[in-house]
């Protein structure tokens, strides 16, 4: 029986990754999957077991590497609003928990004679890129982050990138476009407000744009990312020739252009839920991000996501609503 890791489980994605696994299995075929994170929702979804803990407790990737999970999905991290404003706890908990997660692989390959190869499933961001920006970004354009969130996750794709070519892992970095609509509560990412300015008034609540609405953006739904870490996780590899990180596909739009595809599905009341209060920090940061890219080399190699925003909305309604 397979046996999967996901660290983050019992954040919004990897309860959602979770789920479908217990839905689908592995391949067609039941698997062992272990939830590793610092707490756990009520309605957490079914697991072969529950972990709580931090990677970046001393131990902790040792305690987790000893098991040999066949797939790990590491996507525990501390989003970019508060990796820019606590930069110990970022640079912590982003890079050096992932430092310490393949150290600790390395040493159980090692130990086993050279057998035990995971595949690791890193969930890197579009943050690694900073401006300026051509109108797309292909997976040449140079990456040079310009927040410390986009920082850290660039270190861990080289990382990454260096203990696959060295053989202790085989490994694979997905850069996720912003994830929208996020069911729950906003959460203290930069970016948190591209789902509430949907997720709120669907639900008949106010919500706060901190940017204009000119700004553009590239987004995915949370069912798109389940599927990107589902076919990370079987891809092969050998396929990437050596470069191992991926723009994955996605829907650029503007702020605009959102909630134009919110009232056409909503209507006008819903829109007029929509509030515009600037935030120069949010706008600074965002301001830094890039807007649209060609995926063509991640689509070649069958990963797909939506192709409107429109599409993503409905995502929501037909997953979450209700529940946020």
């Amino acid at each position: 029986m397979t046996k999967i890791l996901i660290i983050g489980g019992g954040g919004m994605v990897g309860q959602k990754l979770a789920r479908e696994l217990a839905i689908s299995g592995w391949q067609g075929q039941p698997a062992e999957v272990t939830l590793y994170d610092v707490g756990f929702p009520d309605n957490c979804a079914a697991s072969s077991r529950r972990l709580v803990g931090s990677l970046a407790e001393d131990g902790a990737a040792a305690g987790l590497a000893a098991t040999r999970p066949d797939i790990i999905f590491q996507l525990a991290a501390i989003v970019s609003g508060e990796a820019e404003q606590d930069f110990d706890k970022g640079w912590q908990v982003n890079m050096f928990a992932g430092w310490a997660l393949l150290e600790a692989l390395r040493s159980e390959h090692e130990a086993s004679g050279g057998t035990y190869r995971p595949r690791v499933v890193f969930t890197s961001s579009i943050a690694v890129f900073g401006g300026p920006f051509p109108d797309q970004i292909s997976d040449q354009f140079l990456s040079a982050p310009l927040t410390s969130y986009g920082a850290q996750k660039a270190v861990c794709e080289l990382m990454l990138s260096d203990f696959s070519r060295k053989g202790y892992v085989d490994g694979i970095s997905i850069r996720l476009p912003t994830i929208c609509v996020r069911p729950g509560k906003a959460n203290k990412a930069a970016s948190s407000f591209f789902s509430g300015i949907i997720r709120e008034p669907l639900n008949g609540r106010e919500a706060i744009l901190p940017v204009s609405d000119s700004v553009r953006h590239y987004h995915a739904s949370p069912k798109s990312a389940v599927g990107f870490l589902c076919h990370a996780a079987a891809l092969d590899t050998g396929l990437l020739a050596g470069r191992l990180s991926l723009n994955l596909p996605g829907v650029s739009c503007t702020v605009a252009e959102q909630i134009e595809a919110l009232g056409e599905i909503a209507g006008a009341d819903t829109v007029a839920l929509i509030r515009s209060v600037a935030d120069p920090e949010v706008v600074k940061i965002v301001g830094g991000w890039p807007q649209d890219f060609d995926s063509a080399r991640a689509t070649e190699l069958g990963f797909k996501a939506e192709t409107s925003f429109s599409e993503i909305i409905q995502c929501y309604i037909d997953e979450d609503l209700g529940h946020s």
